[in-house]
């Protein structure tokens, strides 16, 4: 069985499942450099196109959509038997799916809590990669942005949204008293421009919106506010701990994509140690709303 080489496969998975060379970056902690190399290598070892460049980004091809089904199929059937393998080795492992921006600003600073409390159990903790459901993650638990989903889902975080910035861009650029005052701010985008819009809208705020970075990733964009760059429609519960620390600070309490939320799914029979993790997630989640 010939194969082409394993890294080109993981990295052109990525690309393809996103469209996107710099969100495959991303997710995969490489530059898109280097998954633009990747592709290429693929493409070449192929003898065939699977992306089309564009000046604006990138679109896969025909054959780019049938190897990338593929591909996804594939790596998440090994992803799922290299977890129950790992289930079987050793019984007190528990894996969780998780955003990355979930594990940065809200999950890492609370698990070693966790392991000072359960240190038999090992918390394996991985991408998504687009899964649903923790059945397709391949894991026991995973915790995913939305409106409800169908089942097993419990709320663990809200998603609502607010302008957020740090005290020093409120320093430099305020006061910031009106949500009028904003078109004339330095506004970070998380992907498009269509939640300032839509923000802005709600509040009587007529007229284009002003044209800032758009980030591909919510860390990228929380980064920059932290640093000062400028103001970011941020999820309130997820940056609770830049908000009590002062770090960074809500413009206004009106909020957007107050149908959303960060939901905990529980995959079917729930061993011991998942069960406890999962218990613990949502005790979390609820000591945190109720200090907010």
């Amino acid at each position: 069985m010939k194969l082409p080489p394993p890294a080109t496969l993981r990295a052109f998975e990525a690309a393809a499942r996103r469209e996107s060379f710099l969100q495959a970056a991303t997710e995969l902690g490489m530059t898109a450099a280097a998954v633009s190399q990747h592709v290429k290598a693929l493409e070449d070892w192929l003898g065939l196109a699977l992306f089309e460049r564009r000046p604006r980004g990138v679109r896969l091809t025909t054959d780019g959509r049938e190897l990338g089904a593929a591909c996804s199929e594939g790596l998440g059937h090994i992803a799922r038997a290299a977890e129950r393998l790992m289930a079987r080795r050793g019984g007190s492992r528990v894996s969780l799916a998780c955003k990355p921006s979930v594990v940065t600003h809200w999950l890492g600073p609370r698990l070693p809590r966790f392991r000072a409390a359960h240190p038999e159990i090992q918390v394996s903790v991985v991408y998504p990669l687009g899964a649903l459901t923790p059945d397709e993650a391949g894991t026991d638990l995973l915790i995913r942005h939305g409106t409800r989903p169908p089942a097993r889902g419990e709320r663990i975080l809200d998603a609502a949204t607010r302008p957020t910035c740090s005290p020093s861009y409120l320093e430099k650029y305020g006061p910031i008293t009106r949500p009028a005052d904003l078109p004339t701010q330095h506004l970070l985008h998380d992907e498009t421009e269509a939640a300032w819009q839509t923000w802005l809208a709600a509040r009587g705020v007529d007229g284009p919106t002003p044209s800032g970075p758009l980030y591909a990733d919510f860390n990228l964009l929380v980064s920059s506010v932290l640093s000062g760059l400028g103001i970011g429609l941020c999820p309130t519960a997820l940056i609770s701990d830049h908000l009590a620390a002062g770090t960074l600070t809500v413009l206004f309490d009106e909020a957007a994509d107050q149908d959303k939320a960060y939901w905990l799914l529980s995959g079917p029979d729930l061993s011991e140690p998942a069960a406890t993790l999962r218990d613990w997630l949502l005790e979390e989640a609820a000591s945190s709303a109720s200090s907010a």
